[in-house]
């Protein structure tokens, strides 16, 4: 597809230099905006930029046209939107490092997800918190999230996403930016239920895994999937979002996603655990980052602060923290007290 741009020409720093943040630099350079990314690693650096490839995106060429740093000032130095990419237990050191660059008023994206497990804070209120800390001036903060596999969009196949931003004007200037014929995007001022989203479908994702690993069919996934958003729902609403979140783009659209594609770490360690492999020798064969794990703890302490059921989240929990039999904790599942489906 033509990835032709929608919106006004955008100066972008780029933090993380992952497959997500390097899908949406190509992108976003192919939309005719200036990119810089930086990461950590100087050693990646070079190697990207040398190559202009991105080790788990083989199918994609970065653009000539996008520049790599290591030098975080320059990433930040005078981005219109600065886009926070690293993995979730990196984004409060990174905002950290960010904080003495960071002028007021700056648009800052999250496509990050998931929560810290101490705070219980989703990924903006991380942000938002160690910006704070560092005596930098107040950002405007936008979650950017949706059924979006780095691996697609790496090759431009059609993708649609969520900007979400209590202030509309905000959230509408990270969609004309974004915006282009491969990437559509939607915009929603519930930026906690749509964190929220981000962060727990993981979790069921690792139970959809569980199942196909246990050699389950489609009609198990199929009820893990829809009792799953159930829940997340549950815990949404009571943590004051909007009910319409959970079945949009960021929550079942998101969660059906990562719960059924070969791109889904957290489905594809899930499948593992649920074959027998223990779940530190599935996360080292996975190789990258999975969320789900990172999740749990903060998702059951936020399930009991709220007074809310989550026995899918439980009983992965279960498998992968308490040593629990799968086999038993599927039975468990299906032996519950009777109830209607929808109280």
């Amino acid at each position: 597809m033509d990835n032709n741009h929608m919106g006004e020409r955008a100066k972008i720093g780029i933090l993380g230099a992952g497959t997500w943040g390097v899908a949406l630099a190509r992108m976003l350079t192919n939309s005719g905006h200036e990119v810089t990314v930086w990461s950590a690693l100087p050693e990646e650096i070079e190697q990207l930029a040398a190559t202009r490839r991105q080790k788990n995106l083989p199918g994609a060429v970065i653009p000539e046209a996008t520049r790599f740093t290591a030098d975080i000032a320059r990433a930040c130095d005078g981005a219109d939107i600065l886009l926070f990419a690293v993995p979730s237990v990196f984004v409060r050191a990174t905002a950290r490092a960010a904080a003495p660059y960071i002028p007021e008023g700056q648009i800052i994206v999250d496509v990050a997800k998931g929560m810290e497990p101490d705070t219980l804070m989703t990924m903006t209120q991380v942000i938002a918190d160690e910006l704070e800390k560092q005596g930098a001036p107040r950002a405007r903060l936008v979650a950017l999230s949706g059924p979006t596999h780095a691996e697609e969009v790496a090759l431009d196949l059609p993708t649609t996403i969520v900007s979400a931003c209590p202030d509309m004007d905000v959230a509408r200037r990270v969609q004309d930016v974004f915006m282009n014929t491969c990437m559509r995007v939607y915009t929603n001022e519930d930026i906690l239920g749509v964190e929220l989203c981000g962060a727990v479908k993981n979790i069921i994702a690792l139970a959809a895994g569980i199942s196909t690993g246990l050699g389950y069919g489609d009609n198990a996934k199929a009820a893990l999937i829809t009792r799953g958003i159930v829940e997340i729902t549950r815990l949404g609403v009571a943590m004051g979002c909007r009910e319409q979140t959970f079945s949009g783009l960021a929550g079942l659209g998101d969660l059906i996603v990562t719960a059924t594609s070969r791109h889904s770490r957290n489905n594809r360690c899930g499948m593992l655990i649920g074959q027998g492999v223990p779940t530190d020798q599935a996360v080292a064969q996975i190789g990258m980052v999975v969320e789900g794990l990172h999740a749990l703890a903060a998702t059951k302490q936020l399930a009991a602060r709220y007074g809310v059921e989550m026995p899918i989240t439980q009983a992965v929990d279960a498998i992968v923290n308490g040593g629990s039999d799968p086999r038993e904790v599927v039975l468990g599942l299906m032996s519950r007290e009777k109830t209607s489906e929808t109280v």
